[in-house]
Order: structure tokens, then sequence, then C-alpha cells
């Protein structure tokens, strides 16, 4: 249900980020032949820039999400082989995912483990069996896994036993969907030149041109992204680092309060706690967190589990919400 959501949504963005541009500016734009000649050609040259500049963003940033992180996770996998911190896990769920005319089997763990700091930490995620016969995944179980250090970059764990390769076809198609996509924008470029200069250069881009509003409304989607998952989710490599890195302690809440702002029709309550560190010494923190209508009287509990930085008692977590966080290996 929730990925059939996110593809409408993705879906819905794209309408109004591509297509509904094109249809205003086509359908608003003076039938009559204009004269161009008179327009400020420095004018429309800094808006070509501009657009040139805001598509060069946008397919730099697509070429490393599609094609170069695979290449960066496998070579982090290959670094944490060797630079990795041994830890034992403990299974304690395991569920076998079906998949039809796959080679291997795949399962959905809840592991359990010392984190760097040495608080027991629980981590879901999905492994691929090539062994199936060998069944290292039941629950009850223990396997060995490595954790980054420095918790830095994905993954921030490996398990011990891990084998990394890259499939040729995944790369291909991928690549030629990202050359697909940034040869239809040269395309463009050329289209309109074609058909709209009249023999007077670029004096036709404007500031409503699809050139350029195209590029902007998917880099404004891409800086809302990012801002939501900031301001009301968290970084996920922050939550990583204080999962990895962090020391599990009990916090007393010491007000609760609304901030005013919904997501989906669910208020963001700010929570002010208080905790004492490893050196026994007093702190105070804030966590904003989007809470379940449903859920609004466990929020009223005295104490909550928190993970807090020791370099950084004011980066803190509930215990959780880092339990959720899932990692694909």
């Amino acid at each position: 249900m929730n990925k059939g959501l996110s593809i409408f949504w993705i879906i819905y963005m794209l309408f109004f980020a591509i297509p509904f541009p094109m249809f205003i500016y086509y359908n608003t734009k003076d039938d009559s032949i204009p004269n161009l000649i008179t327009d400020n050609p420095w004018y429309s040259l800094s808006i070509l820039a501009i657009s040139i500049l805001f598509w060069t963003i946008l397919l730099i940033g697509y070429y490393q999400k599609w094609v170069a992180r695979t290449f960066s996770i496998k070579r982090n996998i290959e670094k944490l082989k060797t630079t990795g911190e041994p830890r034992e896990a403990k299974i304690l769920e395991s569920t076998k995912i079906h998949k039809k005319d796959t080679a291997y089997d795949t399962y959905e763990l809840t592991l359990q483990f010392k984190n760097l700091s040495g608080s027991l930490v629980r981590q879901k995620t999905m492994v691929n069996d090539a062994k199936p016969y060998e069944r290292r995944y039941e629950a009850g179980k223990t396997v060995g896994i490595l954790l980054d250090k420095e918790v830095k970059k994905a993954p921030y764990f490996i398990f011990a036993s891990t084998e990394v390769s890259i499939k040729k076809m995944t790369i291909f198609l991928t690549s030629l969907a990202w050359l697909t996509f940034a040869s239809l924008v040269v395309w463009y470029y050329v289209y309109c030149y074609h058909v709209e200069s009249r023999g007077m250069g670029w004096r036709f881009m404007g500031i409503g041109h699809p050139l350029l509003t195209c590029a902007l409304m998917l880099l404004l989607y891409r800086a809302f992204g990012a801002f939501i998952a900031k301001k009301f989710i968290g970084k996920p490599d922050q939550l990583f680092l204080i999962k990895f890195k962090g020391t599990q302690t009990t916090a007393r809440l010491l007000k609760l309060s609304q901030t005013g702002t919904y997501i989906n029709a669910q208020p963001m309550i700010d929570f002010e706690l208080e905790f004492t560190n490893q050196f026994n010494q007093k702190y105070r923190a804030n966590i904003k967190k989007i809470v379940d209508l449903l859920d609004l009287d466990s929020v009223r509990q005295p104490y909550f589990s928190i993970f807090y930085l020791n370099e950084n008692p004011q980066k803190i977590a509930f215990e959780s919400d880092l339990n959720e966080l899932k990692g694909e290996f």
C-alpha cells in the first residue's frame, strides 16, 4: 500500500514538473510571430545559462544515484571486509521472503548486537542466502557482522560472509536510462532552438520557458524532499550514526508541547528530555517527532529509552525509532 502511494505521488509530482509547465507555456504563448530582434540577448542568454546549470546539477545527481552509487557501495563493502569492527549478532526474528525464479532465498532478519560503544541495538535487515541448505539465518542462531567504525557511508554494517559483485545487466539498464534522459534533455534544447529561434538565436528564452521551469521544479522537489527528511524525519545517516556509535540510557520526560506543524494531519510533538551520561553529567535535549493521533496517550510516559552521542550529547534519538531503521545486504 505504501509503495503504491509512493509511486502515485512520484507520478503526480512529475506531472507538475514536466508536462504541466510545457502545457501552460505552449497554450499561452502568442501565436503571432514576435519581433525577437528587439529583445535583450543578454537576458535570454542568462536564462539559457541558468537552465543549463540546473539541468547539469540534475543530471549529475541522477547519475550518482542511479549508476555511481552502486560502485560506491561496492567499494565501501570491500573496505568493510578489511577494516570493519567485528561483532556477533543474534538473530531474534527470521522471516523468509518468497520470490519467484530466484537462485537464492531472501530473509528479513531482526538482529541484536553490541554497537561501537557497547550498547545493545536491534537492526532489521534483508539478506540473500546463496546457501540455504546451511540454515544460517534461523531465529536463535548467531552470525558474524562487521561495523563501519566511522559510520560515514552506507552500508554501515555488513555480514562477515558477504560476497559482493555488480550485476552488469543492472548497470547497463540504469546507465541506459540515464543516457536516455540526458539525450531527451539535449534533444529538447535542439528542438526548441530549431522551432522557436526563427534565425535570431536564443532570444526566445524567457523566465517561463519549460527548459528553465521544468528543471527548476525538479530541483525544488529535491530540495523540498531533503528539507522534509531533515526537519521532520531526521537524516538517515545521522540516525545510523547515533545508533551505531551512541550510548543507550533512560531519559526523563520534562515537557511535551505541540509545534503547530502537521504532516498528513498528524501533529509534530516536541519532547524535552533530561538524561545522565556515563560520567554522571546531566543534559537536556529535545526531539521533534510526528506522532500518530491514535498513539498520543503513549507519549505521555515519564521515561523513554534513548541513544545519545558521547561526543555530542545533544544528538539523541528514541531507541524505538532507531529499531525501525532498515538495511539491505
